[in-house]
């Protein structure tokens, strides 16, 4: 298991949906790698804090800029 391999797998493992040796892999590395092991902590943390957030509607204006700024990436981004 390598730092890359964790970071694909970050949403099946915090949804326990990760075959069990995949998951004892996993959990391996992250005894060994503090890196990964920061950003599973952090990203459960994330996903608690947000999990029961209310949703906060945009102001018209800033929907718009937001889609204009997305349509600009979009157009400027190489295409595959």
């Amino acid at each position: 298991m390598n730092c890359r391999v964790v970071i694909t797998q970050i949403s099946n493992y915090l949804d326990g949906e990760l075959p069990v040796t995949v998951r004892q892999e996993l959990e391996q590395h992250l005894g060994e790698c503090k890196e990964c092991e920061l950003i599973i902590s952090q990203t459960k943390l994330t996903v608690e804090l947000y999990c029961d957030a209310e949703i906060v509607e945009l102001p018209e204006d800033v929907k718009s800029r937001l889609h204009q700024a997305l349509r600009n990436k979009l157009h400027r981004s190489p295409q595959p």
